[in-house]
């Protein structure tokens, strides 16, 4: 199958290309465990990703693009996602961080708004945010 096979709509494309940057961000460390690979599955089944395009993606020589989003609320929950998938197996490591960031950058936040993005979200998946912060979380 050819990559040009796999994007048959925008949509689809989007969630396709959106689908492959978590997986790649996933498989940075070199293997995907169980756990990130269970939550793959549920981003496939929640983006109507196929089992052939799951095959496809999960090959390792496949490299996909990081789909830019003009919303910035669809921006957000498209580097949620990419979180979640890191923080799948409680460790967040160098490389992931670094991936991170391309993606971050990748999706249309400027550099700055990335690191701040970056160092916010990693705060909130380890627990490490101060009471103002969690105070205004919980009130959302």
């Amino acid at each position: 199958m050819s990559v040009k096979d796999l994007y048959n709509t925008s949509s689809l494309n989007n969630n396709l290309a959106h689908f492959a940057s978590i997986a790649s961000l996933a498989a940075v460390d070199g293997n995907t465990d169980d756990a990130e690979m269970a939550l793959l599955k549920q981003f496939a089944h929640k983006l109507q990703i196929t089992d052939e395009q799951f095959k496809e993606v999960m090959k390792r020589e496949n490299k996909y693009p990081i789909a830019h989003q003009v919303s910035y609320e669809k921006r957000l929950e498209r580097f949620f996602d990419l979180i979640k998938i890191v923080f799948a197996d409680n460790v967040i490591e160098d490389d992931e961080m670094v991936l991170l960031k391309r993606y971050a950058i990748g999706l249309g936040f400027p550099n700055d708004i990335a690191d701040k993005l970056i160092e916010k979200s990693v705060a909130i998946f380890t627990g490490k945010i101060d009471f103002e912060d969690y105070q205004y979380l919980v009130k959302q």
